[in-house]
């Protein structure tokens, strides 16, 4: 007969006898669902680059089709302090596009109804929320703060050329979104030096601006980064129920004394999830550059 064997012994997997975790209260517990909150944004970027992104400030301007997703991706992504710019109220024709626009905030304005849904998102963040349209009287109260980034979202070709004119002035990074109407495909969507946008008549309204009245160069790059298309512009289409007299406003705020759809001479078609890549890739720019990442094509 063989001779028996001894068992074999493994200490190791013998679970040691640990003390029982104690359960987190007050502000420990508040700082540790925060840090839950932003779990998988922390493992993309590292602890490090986690402090910069919640210890920045960052400004949207405009919080239509491209600033409202632009905004929320910023909130997501951990950025401590956002401040959203924005003098309109929602209006029904939003919400093919618009994050804030839904049933029962109709007629409300875009930057209070945002600033709600973000505070939500991220408790510990400090939200500021302008009802005010950004333009040369504006811009000293808005920009005095000297937030680190500011994102261009800006329908208005005046306003939008005085806003980068003054970051730049300002030492304000800034990152500018163009016309992102009357395309269909969100492949399309590139990263450039707003000197050198091709297939975008937003930007070149804004370069030709920039380099007349204020001394941009007419050679080399601007320094800002552009988020464009080079898809060309389809041209809107009429609908039956225009009834042959084109586009009609329907706004909550009637005759709006900065930007009404009277004072528009096209009113292109939009579609939500190109309107929203531009918002997306915007954000992109902001959080990379946070974080040390290059973000040019």
């Amino acid at each position: 007969m063989s001779e028996s064997k001894e068992a074999v012994q493994f200490p190791f997997l013998e679970a040691p006898d640990e003390p029982k975790p104690q359960p987190l209260e007050g502000e420990e517990l508040e700082n540790y669902k925060l840090h839950r909150r932003f779990d998988r944004m922390g493992r993309l970027v590292g602890d490090p680059n986690m402090k910069r992104l919640m210890d920045s400030h960052v400004m949207v301007i405009g919080l239509g089709g491209v600033g409202s997703y632009a905004a929320e991706m910023i909130v997501r992504s951990g950025i401590g302090k956002v401040t959203i710019v924005d003098f309109d109220l929602i209006c029904i024709t939003n919400v093919n596009r618009q994050l804030h626009a839904k049933k029962g905030v109709i007629g409300k304005p875009k930057a209070e109804i945002l600033q709600q849904r973000f505070s939500e998102i991220n408790p510990k963040a400090e939200i500021i929320a302008h009802n005010t349209f950004y333009n040369w009287e504006t811009s000293e109260e808005l920009l005095s703060c000297k937030p680190d980034y500011v994102i261009d979202a800006i329908d208005s070709v005046t306003a939008k050329a005085h806003l980068l004119k003054e970051c730049v002035a300002r030492g304000i990074k800034v990152a500018s979104s163009s016309g992102a109407a009357g395309r269909m495909d969100p492949t399309q969507i590139k990263i450039c030096d707003l000197a050198e946008t091709q297939i975008d008549p937003l930007a070149r309204q804004i370069r030709k601006i920039l380099r007349t009245k204020h001394d941009f160069p007419k050679d080399g790059k601007f320094g800002i980064p552009a988020v464009y298309s080079t898809e060309p512009i389809s041209q809107p289409k009429e609908l039956v129920y225009d009834n042959g007299q084109g586009f009609r406003c329907v706004c909550p705020q009637g005759q709006n004394d900065f930007f009404t759809c009277d004072n528009r001479n096209v009113i292109h078609g939009t579609a939500g999830f190109v309107t929203g890549t531009f918002g997306f890739t915007t954000a992109s720019i902001v959080v990379r550059d946070i974080t040390g990442e290059s973000f040019w094509d």
